[in-house]
């Protein structure tokens, strides 16, 4: 397999544990999950040979929907915090301990 392919089968997998930790709450998963995409990314980014394999690119041509809807997720959850966020400093301080369980 040439290394292009391993790279990409490496942010693949990373994207989908991405993916799977953002259903739930865990902050600590998802920082590891999204470490370990950047860590996938600057793996694909240094194998420079890997745009000249006509395999390689299938292969990221075939994730690129994996990708988006990663992207979209991510966009979509930071908007539902920054909402939240929104509502809580309307309310005022006296909502605070619901939100945080002070």
């Amino acid at each position: 397999m040439p290394l292009g392919l391993a790279a990409l089968d490496d942010l693949f997998e990373a994207f989908e544990d991405l993916r799977d930790v953002l259903d739930g709450t865990d902050a600590v998963a998802i920082e590891l999950a999204s470490n370990r995409v950047s860590r996938a990314a600057a793996a694909v980014r240094g194998v420079g040979a890997w745009r000249s394999e006509p395999i390689v690119i299938e292969r990221l041509n075939a994730m690129l929907p994996l990708l988006e809807s990663a992207r979209v997720r991510v966009s979509l959850l930071a908007d539902h915090a920054n909402q939240r966020l929104a509502m809580l400093a309307a309310h005022g301080s006296t909502h605070a301990p619901l939100t945080y369980g002070r």
